[in-house]
């Protein structure tokens, strides 16, 4: 079959061939609406295609895919196939959160199958349970207990700081936080044996592996794309803002403001979804609304002054990369009750930096632009290098994990190649893994 992705998806290599331990099946899909969950798939797959395992895209004939995947995308080489054609005696699959993406139907409310489920159906039915292994990539740093989700959930729909412990009483008392935690494991498959669940994140969350021990806590999966170590371009500095959010032109004016108090102004580049209408056209700055190819994006990227990013992928590129960042994932509301979008990220980085011994005016100027406060402050004080802005400090390092769980990527290859030597079954090889992640 001919990939209509064909202009980003590279051929495999040519070569004497191997006996395949394992067929890695690439499943990726959009889960929360960003398209850093499809991008998470693929990083993970160049990660295994660094370390010699061959990959495939399997579609069944007939089925378009899921929105999104066609790219363009930095695809690893792989081989597309609509027919399933083993290779290997065993299967291994990777897909964001695999109890949404690839879980068949339940007879229930929300039981609807996922966009990967016949795939995956007919993959157990091939390869057989126990000689399939699925790696689910659930949401980066989203370790909240069920009761900090039933607070959070609380928060972000509005209801003020003061009220909030009243009306958790009123929610748990009702069944709101058992029915909660009772969704959470449904929808995340922690009864399947043979799912392996990755929650990637900057911290070790000791609460939330007593509540979920089936949840397998991991250092974050990095994008492995090498510090940055081009020069800085003569003239007016870049910045470069993915801007996803729909909010994040509600603080755009902001941010100009502040890039104009500083000479020479830096020049702004957005990439956003969606048209900007709401400003006037300004010489400092521009919106690249279609996709770009990405070695395109990515030399923007790299070769920013000061990168303002959103997510999880954007965020941890930029800390990869080295060097100052912003981070802006969205606010909701207005007024007294403007909250910040889904802050979890950031706010488990800022716990990491503030151990790590970041300084406190750095650690603030980044909290406040991720709620939308003193924008042209914050901006101001990056461009011009003020205070801790002129000496920016490197990347953390994430703690609490167990020996070999530091490095999603590391774990990942490491979880494939073990798998694929056929003398564990992937029942036990998830037990092992999901008993081995826990302080």
């Amino acid at each position: 079959m001919r990939s209509p992705t064909s202009r980003s998806t590279a051929r495999a290599r040519r070569g004497p061939r191997r006996p395949r331990a394992a067929d890695v099946y690439l499943l990726p899909a959009i889960v929360g609406g960003g398209l850093g969950d499809i991008d998470e798939v693929l990083c993970a797959a160049r990660a295994l295609g660094r370390a010699g395992v061959p990959l495939t895209l399997y579609r069944r004939a007939g089925r378009p895919l899921p929105l999104g995947v066609d790219g363009p995308w930095d695809w690893p080489p792989l081989r597309r196939r609509d027919t399933l054609a083993p290779r290997a005696s065993r299967a291994v699959t990777i897909a964001p959160a695999w109890g949404i993406v690839a879980a068949p139907a339940r007879d229930e409310p929300l039981g609807r199958p996922g966009p990967w489920a016949e795939e995956v159906g007919e993959i157990e039915r091939t390869y057989g349970t126990d000689r399939t292994l699925h790696i689910s990539l659930e949401e980066f740093a989203r370790t909240l207990t069920s009761e900090e989700e039933t607070v959070e959930r609380l928060r972000e729909g509005g209801v003020r700081s003061r009220a909030i412990r009243t009306r958790f009483r009123d929610a748990r008392a009702v069944g709101e936080v058992v029915a909660f935690r009772r969704a959470f494991r449904t929808f995340r498959a922690f009864a399947r044996p043979n799912v392996l669940n990755l929650f990637a994140t900057f911290l070790y969350d000791r609460p939330f592996g007593r509540e979920h021990p089936e949840a397998v806590q991991v250092g974050p999966l990095w994008p492995r794309r090498g510090r940055s170590r081009r020069p800085r371009p003569r003239g007016s500095p870049r910045w470069v803002w993915y801007a996803s959010p729909s909010s994040a032109e509600a603080i755009a004016p902001a941010v100009l403001e502040g890039l104009r108090a500083v000479v020479p102004r830096p020049f702004l580049v957005v990439r956003s979804p969606r048209a900007w209408t709401r400003l006037e056209a300004d010489p400092g700055w521009t919106v690249v609304r279609t996709p770009l190819p990405p070695m395109v994006w990515e030399r923007e990227f790299r070769n920013a002054a000061v990168r303002i990013v959103t997510g999880s992928r954007s965020l941890l590129e930029a800390l990869e990369l080295g060097g100052p960042f912003l981070y802006f994932n969205g606010v909701v509301g207005g007024g007294p009750v403007r909250r910040r979008h889904r802050p979890e990220k950031i706010v488990t980085f800022l716990r990491l930096a503030r151990e790590a011994g970041w300084p406190a005016d750095l650690r603030n100027d980044l909290a406040d632009f991720s709620r939308g406060r003193r924008v042209a402050e914050v901006v101001r004080r990056a461009a011009s290098s003020a205070g801790s802005w002129g000496d920016f400090p490197k990347a953390p390092t994430p703690t609490g994990f167990a020996p070999g769980f530091e490095d999603a990527g590391r774990l990942v290859v490491r979880a494939v190649g073990r798998f694929g030597t056929g003398r564990i079954g992937s029942h036990q090889l998830v037990d092992e893994l999901r008993r081995g992640s826990h302080r």
